[in-house]
């Protein structure tokens, strides 16, 4: 009797595996979003390890490769991968996984297109782990017919569809990202919709810091339009260039700030179309922007906007409520019905006149700018704190693993 009470004070054991992780930033949002899950995970209770791959980080000199780095609480193992970037193929991380797969409670994978994905879900098919799959958009409709579409359909029918099936559960972010899925003729067992969460600690300013708008030498005069996030087709840059163009006609004072990483060499489209409409005095790129500079950008702005043609969460605007700001997105991003039901900001069609009216009845209307603020900080305080969130997910590994009973 002692042994089993003992046995059920033992922390879940959860195994997270992801194709790249923390901090490979140049991958999106995902990277802080999944950290910011397990950091939690961790602070409630569990016992959790990562297998990932150095995807990003093969210069990162602080990074021990294939040995136990504590992160937040967290032990993460990166092993070396090899060949395609996004496919992130390592024979240590497969090996690891049949060696070590079967001493964990439950694994939860994220990702679909990834050698990391097939190799946890194999092993814990062949183990009989139980195990919870999080897609993260890759099988919302928009990536998956218009990007590599013939692979993605073989690869899916070969591997990807039985992994899904198998999962215990397939967790989506959002409504309509399991909506997607379904419509796309996916089954599974059981879904789940939880969303992603913030951590307010880590989205602070610090003090003593130079200005965001003294460091990109912007006016105090001038408004500032946020966007960050990959620079990327999939981000709608084809409908906010010409949106904004339209702005400046009418708000000289307006100031479009673009900060993320460059995808595939995306930015030079982005940058070619800033030439085209003129915008080059108007527009400031930043790159990527992590920690403090973020917070900064994010305290500076007076607008943030992410025009995605199709994105399962939309992270950022969760950060960018939590400062406060009066966001604008389009109706195909997932946290959009949320926005819209709470009134927390605008959400519009995949058109540059409807975004460039959006902005500047944002800029013209400050009853209707703080109305939207309010709103959006209050969304964030109920449904997209982190520490929420980590309890929904034990909550979630507990009654399929009967861990505690």
């Amino acid at each position: 009797m002692e042994n089993l009470d003992l046995n059920k004070m033992a922390n879940l054991k959860v195994l997270h595996v992801v194709s790249s992780y923390w901090p490979a930033f140049e991958f999106g949002g995902p990277i802080a979003s999944v950290h910011t899950m397990n950091k939690f995970l961790a602070r409630a209770g569990a016992d959790v390890t990562v297998y990932t791959t150095d995807a990003g980080l093969k210069q990162d000199k602080e990074i021990a490769p294939e040995k136990e780095n504590i992160l937040d609480g967290v032990k993460v193992f990166y092993f070396p991968s090899y060949g395609y970037i996004h496919w992130n193929f390592s024979p240590d991380l497969f090996f690891k996984l049949r060696k070590n797969i079967k001493n964990f409670d439950i694994i939860q994978i994220t990702g679909v297109w990834n050698f990391p994905v097939f190799a946890a879900a194999f092993w814990a098919r062949f183990y009989g782990k139980p195990y919870v799959i999080s897609p993260r958009g890759s099988l919302m409709e928009k990536p998956l017919m218009e990007k590599s579409q013939l692979i993605k359909k073989i690869y899916l029918a070969l591997i990807s569809k039985r992994d899904m099936q198998k999962a215990s559960v397939v967790h989506f972010t959002t409504g309509p990202e399991e909506i997607d899925y379904l419509n796309a003729g996916l089954s599974l067992k059981k879904s789940v919709i939880i969303p992603n969460g913030i951590d307010p600690e880590e989205l602070r300013v610090k003090r003593g810091t130079v200005s965001f708008r003294k460091k990109f030498n912007i006016a105090n005069n001038k408004k500032i339009i946020l966007f960050m996030g990959r620079l990327n087709w999939i981000k709608g840059f084809g409908i906010l260039i010409p949106a904004f163009a339209e702005v400046v006609k009418k708000n000289s004072n307006a100031v479009l700030v673009i900060s993320g990483s460059d995808s595939a060499g995306y930015s030079k489209t982005v940058k070619s179309l800033v030439e085209q409409y003129r915008l080059i005095r108007n527009v400031i790129f930043t790159g990527i922007l992590e920690g403090n500079e973020k917070n900064m950008a994010y305290s500076a702005a007076d607008i943030f906007v992410l025009p995605s043609y199709s994105e399962n969460f939309g992270m950022v605007l969760a950060e960018a409520m939590h400062f406060g700001l009066p966001v604008i997105t389009t109706k195909y991003v997932g946290i959009a019905p949320e926005i819209l039901k709470n009134e927390a900001g605008i959400v519009i069609d995949k058109n540059a006149g409807e975004l460039a009216g959006a902005i500047l009845n944002i800029l013209d209307n400050k009853i209707l700018a703080e109305k939207l603020a309010k709103n959006g900080e209050k969304l964030v305080k109920e449904k997209f704190l982190a520490s929420a969130v980590a309890d929904k997910f034990m909550k979630l590994y507990n009654e399929i693993t009967g861990h505690g009973k």
